[in-house]
């Protein structure tokens, strides 16, 4: 039986044969566009533009880090360069990269749906990151930050200016633009929420979400519920900065911990806000490319909304050095490895859907099976974090740094360009040089391997986090892990160029070129305005590969490695 049957109704007021690209014309029809497709892409560049920015701060620091001393520039400016690297990455990349941008173009096309709950209130969020991004480049104009991406207090909330010690960078511009941001987030979570819930087409059940609808939702839950406190802190902070107000800083009687406890209680959970929509791409990913249902699929669905919970009461692993009780810290300690449970449902159920999978090893499965290597690296390093006697030795060194690259980048940003290669064609319409797709990734990942293991080395040594000298035993480390930046940043300037290529003269995409059985491949490439020529009726689940027809998976279909099904030798 086929996936979709149509139902009567239809949409009189767009033509399906004209995608979403060719509706309207002209650069005032994006800017004002109700489409949850032209809003997701442009996030996609603005979060794209944030990428290399920070891209560029942090080749700026592992450049200076060559050399003991001074190389490029002096201490104050080596401390905004990092300070700036983790606020550009975090805030206006990582955080809205998947959910606000793949999420925008993905959900409702795979929900059946012709857009969001709440189109207005998508597009407002859209100019609400852009409204706060604009706060941080007025913050870097005006000399950025040194605080580091967390602002602790009180060098963050005491002001030269009046009176205080603290930090004299343009403090305020900049936790106002994590502020504003933060609405973003909330917004986009609540938009999302109400989609998986009230928009989903006729026969699409729960049990029918894809893994990936199933993430957005898990964060979405963490959006909605986690940034509030981010905001309220950041606002506490900026008022004692300005007013003078006792609340962090203990010369007026305030408690710089307790800020420490409320950033974090945000920003663990932010790490699931970051990388849950890693793990649903690339539960996409492995399903396509290996041709089978995942193994164990409300195991890994279960396990993302349990990641969303489990992430609000690890905050205090942040914190083991910084005074608290003894059974507290015990209590946060089993916490931390109670939380890596669902992560690891995560990785077994991936292997396993691997295993006598018909794998296809196209580029997308190339960044996919990276993630799941390299994020493996970082929850098991995140273990040593968790315990007591070993983060005493390895808090604040180059350890934590390797440890949260492993997990943001190497899970992330793998997650990030791994949907980006697998949804290319579906939203652009445009086919990409699979063989430079390869020749980025390797570099890509040779790179970032080179630039982060060396630093696990360090940080094992004492090598402490943020410094902008070090002892001479260091620099060979130093020099290697900076030579891998560079080759890091090269794997990216070859997907820049690849990308660009695809977009100006690439060939174009079939509806389903990877030959998926789920709900986004059954529609054109690039989609109609409202997604589907008529509304779509499950009457099969989204990786019911035994189901689908020959229609549905094929149309389209060119993988050399693997055959059409009844043939005996692979097709070109």
């Amino acid at each position: 039986m086929a996936a979709i049957t149509t139902s009567p109704g239809h949409h009189d007021e767009a033509d399906p044969n004209v995608s979403y690209l060719e509706t309207k014309k002209g650069l005032m029809s994006w800017l004002v566009t109700l489409d949850h497709k032209r809003i997701g892409v442009m996030y996609l560049i603005s979060v794209t533009l944030a990428f290399f920015l920070g891209g560029v701060f942090a080749l700026l620091v592992r450049a200076e880090l060559f050399t003991q001393g001074k190389t490029l520039m002096d201490a104050d400016t080596y401390n905004r360069m990092f300070s700036l690297h983790g606020v550009v990455m975090v805030f206006l990349f990582i955080i809205p990269s998947i959910p606000a941008a793949m999420g925008n173009i993905i959900l409702p096309i795979q929900l059946g749906t012709k857009d969001v709950a709440f189109p207005r209130l998508n597009l407002l969020s859209f100019y609400i990151y852009v409204f706060g991004a604009c706060f941080g480049v007025y913050s870097m104009i005006n000399g950025g930050v040194d605080t580091g991406w967390t602002f602790y207090t009180p060098y963050s909330s005491s002001d030269p200016a009046h009176g205080g010690v603290g930090s004299p960078s343009a403090v305020i511009p900049m936790t106002l633009a994590a502020f504003i941001m933060g609405f973003s987030s909330i917004l986009t979570g609540v938009n999302f929420i109400a989609t998986v819930h009230k928009m989903r087409a006729p026969g699409l059940t729960w049990r029918r979400l894809t893994l990936f609808s199933w993430a957005l939702y898990a964060t979405s839950i963490i959006q909605v519920l986690a940034t509030p406190v981010l905001a309220i802190t950041l606002l506490l902070l900026t008022m004692e900065r300005f007013l003078g107000l006792g609340i962090f800083d203990p010369k007026l009687g305030g408690d710089p911990v307790l800020f420490q406890h409320f950033f974090w209680f945000y920003s663990h959970p932010a790490v699931y806000i970051m990388i849950v929509p890693g793990m649903g791409v690339v539960s996409e990913i492995i399903a396509t490319f290996s041709r089978r249902e995942p193994v164990g699929y409300m195991a890994i669905a279960a396990s993302s909304l349990g990641l969303a919970l489990l992430g609000f009461l690890v905050w205090g692993h942040h914190l083991f050095v910084a005074g608290m009780s003894e059974y507290a810290t015990m209590v946060f300690s089993a916490l931390t490895f109670l939380v890596a449970i669902p992560s690891g449902v995560k990785v077994f159920n991936w292997v396993a859907t691997l295993y006598k999978g018909s794998i296809s090893l196209q580029s997308p499965m190339l960044w996919g099976l990276s993630f799941v290597f390299l994020f493996t690296i970082g929850g098991l390093t995140g273990l040593f974090l968790g315990m007591l006697a070993v983060d005493v030795h390895l808090h604040d060194t180059y350890f934590v740094v390797a440890h949260f690259h492993y997990v943001m980048v190497g899970g992330t940003v793998m997650g990030f360009v791994g949907g980006l290669h697998y949804w290319w064609p579906k939203f652009t319409g445009k086919l990409y040089d699979e063989g430079w797709a390869r020749v980025g990734w390797f570099f890509v990942f040779i790179g970032f391997n080179v630039t982060f293991l060396s630093q696990f080395i360090m940080g094992s040594r004492g090598m402490p986090r943020r410094y902008y000298d070090y002892l001479p035993q260091f620099e060979k480390f130093h020099q290697v892990s900076t030579i891998g930046s560079w080759i890091l940043g090269f794997g990216f300037i070859v997907l820049a160029i690849m990308f660009a290529r695809s977009l100006l003269g690439g060939k174009p995409a079939s509806r389903n070129p990877w030959g998926s059985a789920a709900l986004e491949w059954m529609t054109p490439s690039p989609p109609p305005l409202y997604n589907f020529a008529k509304d779509p009726v499950l009457t099969r689940g989204q990786y019911d590969y035994h189901l689908a027809t020959d229609d549905e998976l094929y149309e389209g279909y060119d993988d050399p490695l693997f055959p059409k099904k009844g043939e005996g030798k692979a097709h070109a």
